[in-house]
């Protein structure tokens, strides 16, 4: 095999191992497994299609978890220009249910996932990189690219909210 193509073949070997945590990743900044699935598989095939952009050396992951941030961001762009679309079948499904009686009714951790959906896009990344992936704020914030006093103002943000979502408005220790 000439080495060219082991390189190759080496780098499709780390991003198939890469692709749970991805997956878990994507899913948290689409909010949704199904639109998460859809990043991830966006994300991989930029990744495959501008592997010559990658530098061996650096993180192959933090590029990839930049590449799925950027994908979400240009998609959340077209999706203000083009407006709110919903899913005939999404649609069904919400009709005659009673939200806070749903929320009532679901476990601490549903409770989490659903105050983790309703970040800032910023502060959801930011918490699948550092919570769910065990990233440390400096990694974090070479990935994302930001300060890492931002990392830290933006997770203390977003655990505050999700505090506040389990334990009540008027609970939170923060």
């Amino acid at each position: 095999m000439h080495s060219g193509n082991a390189n190759r073949e080496s780098v499709r070997v780390r991003v198939v191992a890469f692709l749970p945590r991805l997956r878990r990743f994507c899913a948290v900044l689409a909010r949704n497994e199904d639109r998460g699935d859809d990043l991830m598989q966006a994300t991989v095939e930029r990744a495959l299609a501008r592997i010559d952009q990658w530098q061996p050396g650096s993180s192959l992951e933090s590029w990839m978890f930049r590449i799925a941030q950027n994908i979400h961001i240009d998609e959340v762009r077209a999706q203000a220009r083009r407006g709110v679309s919903v899913d005939i079948d999404e649609a069904v499904a919400l009709v005659g249910e009673d939200g806070r009686a749903i929320v009532e009714e679901r476990s601490d951790l549903e409770k989490a996932r659903s105050a983790m959906a309703l970040l800032p896009d910023e502060q959801r990344a930011l918490m699948a990189l550092v919570v769910l992936d065990g990233r440390s704020y400096k990694e974090a914030a070479e990935i994302l690219d930001i300060p890492i006093g931002t990392v830290m103002s933006r997770l203390a943000r977003a655990r505050q909210s999700i505090d506040r979502a389990l334990h009540g408005e008027g609970q939170g220790n923060g």
